[in-house]
């Protein structure tokens, strides 16, 4: 039961909990090393004393209490007794309001933080999904094509510039806000991908990434209104989070969107991205977000996969690339020409991305898909196998596992065996 109720807390509550402690502290490490320190007691307090009434207020004024023990055992304590008197006063606060004094959200000051400019801007990015999304270093490193170590200390270098730099924990105002939005948006686009289609684990989809993502673009839209881009993002992610329920059947296994059940698709959130869209297009000015909303509006729109408007679709990536030329979007570019021109077109074209994609796994599986409506049965069958061998999510392991059974046999019988 402890376990149970502890693992949702942090499920819903991790990402605001930190924030309020790298508020507090004004270090991310020493943050994230308290907040263990906290979750580990809860486990043992909990069991023996019960269920807090405020458990997320239990675990922010634990927490505090942890990194006052850390810093009055530091070394450097000196250095830091101005943190260390700060940290007693919030947490003579806390006692004389009995933990139950609502957590304050300090989500969208912290992704502003990680995002500052004396980071370079694939650190502002991984530092914000480490953070703030709750991303294991592996998982970022995965999105970013990395490796694993290589990610791990480019995360300590971060922390440490933050701490040395003193870069202030603050929403930046006025000319600064144009020059750390697009590495914002960048960062909670990138939670929601993993969200959308995690690369680890059981699940294909995580939905409490999806909703923090979604979450935090609400928040940025509500600061500033005037913001297309904003608008955009949030417009892409609520149609894709419209499809949630019909992406997997009941025991978790993938289902393509030309096979999905539409009628499980929300309605009203894909309403709701739509509107967003469209208000947002007649500002007239045009940016990659809201190019891909609109590419979404169209599969959205469509009652069947059959009468998708595929040309409309190519036509809006091929004003994307021109914002984005990333060999992924390219890479869904071709998915689109090959219900245009046909696979071999898009064989052809995707074939000039395969030593920028060579270790990502949705570029084997989209080339397997061609080569398999090709009937290069064959060749879609070591495609697949490519694939299999770079995928971590069991899922869409299952998923592939299928196609290629399907592929083989195909081929099998064209060679009459």
């Amino acid at each position: 039961m402890v376990h149970a109720v502890l693992s949702e807390v942090v499920q819903d509550s991790r990402g605001r909990l930190l924030a309020a402690l790298i508020a507090n502290l004004r270090d991310f490490q020493l943050a994230e090393d308290s907040m263990q320190d906290a979750l580990a007691s809860a486990l043992v307090h909990w069991r023996r004393s019960g269920i807090p009434a405020n458990p997320t207020g239990w675990l922010l004024q634990t927490a505090r209490r942890k990194a006052i023990d850390r810093l009055r055992m530091s070394r450097n304590f000196d250095n830091k007794s101005a943190q260390y008197a700060h940290l007693l006063k919030l947490d003579q606060a806390d006692a004389e309001e009995e933990s139950e004094q609502e957590i304050p959200d300090e989500r969208l000051r912290l992704i502003f933080t990680c995002c500052h400019p004396a980071l370079d801007p694939k650190t502002r990015i991984a530092l914000t999904l480490r953070t703030l999304g709750g991303l294991t270093t592996a998982e970022i490193a995965r999105a970013f094509l990395d490796r694993e170590p290589a990610m791990a200390q480019r995360l300590v270098r971060a922390r440490h510039k933050i701490a040395k730099s003193g870069v202030p924990f603050r929403i930046p105002e006025g000319d600064q806000w144009a020059e750390r939005l697009n590495s914002v948006l960048s960062v909670i686009y990138l939670i929601f991908n993993e969200g959308y289609a995690a690369t680890k684990g059981d699940r294909q989809i995580r939905v409490d990434l999806c909703e923090e993502a979604i979450f935090l673009a609400q928040l940025i839209a509500e600061l500033r209104a005037d913001q297309p881009e904003v608008d955009g993002l949030l417009a892409l992610m609520l149609m894709i989070h419209a499809r949630r329920h019909a992406r997997a059947t009941p025991d978790g296994a993938l289902i393509p969107i030309e096979d999905q059940d539409r009628t499980a698709w929300d309605q009203p959130m894909i309403a709701q991205g739509i509107k967003l869209i469209e208000t947002s297009l007649l500002r007239g000015s045009l940016g990659p977000y809201q190019l891909q909303a609109a590419i979404q509006a169209v599969h959205s729109e469509a009652l069947h996969f059959h009468t998708t408007r595929w040309h409309e679709i190519l036509g809006l990536y091929d004003l994307l690339v021109q914002f984005d030329g990333s060999a992924i979007v390219k890479l869904n570019r071709c998915v689109a020409l090959s219900y245009v021109d046909g696979p071999e077109a898009a064989l052809q074209s995707s074939q000039d991305l395969d030593v920028e994609l060579a270790e990502y796994q949705p570029y084997h599986a989209a080339r397997a898909a061609f080569y398999h409506r090709a009937k290069r049965h064959s060749l879609a069958v070591q495609s697949y196998d490519r694939a299999i061998d770079l995928c971590d999510n069991n899922s869409a392991t299952a998923f592939l596992v299928e196609k290629r059974r399907d592929a083989k046999k195909e081929a099998e019988q064209m060679l009459g065996l």
